[in-house]
């Protein structure tokens, strides 16, 4: 199973929040720090919001924090809302219209697949994989 930017973008914000906690980080500067675009970055932060990841405050002094603590934020469920609507396959989601459903024997393995998949990201907090913190604020962090 692949993840799409979007999702890469969020477990990389969610990365960068956890190494500056408990300050405030804007969407922008999470983008400067790995080079991606800012638009998108914003999109990230909405919708991790929205999930209850992040806390977003608006306005002078605002910006981003994490919701919760990072080790009660699972890896796992965080790409699973970030991905809800992405079927590993077609057939998976509200799309019937593959001829040979009825009588497929990938549906299983593919299931199983994804299922493997998301059992492995939910053995992980986003404190598991922050555990080098120093290293990762030191790339984070802008070179002037």
């Amino acid at each position: 199973m692949q993840l799409d930017k979007f999702t890469d973008y969020a477990l990389r914000m969610l990365v960068a929040l956890a190494m500056r906690a408990p300050e405030r980080a804007t969407a922008s500067a999470i983008a400067q720090a790995y080079r991606i675009s800012e638009h998108h970055m914003a999109k990230v932060a909405s919708q991790l919001a929205r999930e209850g990841f992040v806390i977003s405050e608006r306005g002078r002094g605002g910006g981003l924090t994490l919701a919760r603590d990072p080790a009660q934020i699972n890896i796992g469920a965080v790409v699973r809302a970030l991905k809800a609507d992405s079927p590993v396959v077609a057939c998976f989601g509200s799309d019937k219209s593959c001829v040979i459903m009825p009588a497929c024997g990938l549906r299983t393995p593919l299931q199983r697949a994804q299922e493997a998949f998301f059992a492995v990201l939910d053995e992980y907090t986003l404190a598991d994989v922050t555990t080098s913190r120093a290293g990762l604020s030191a790339l984070l962090t802008p070179q002037t």
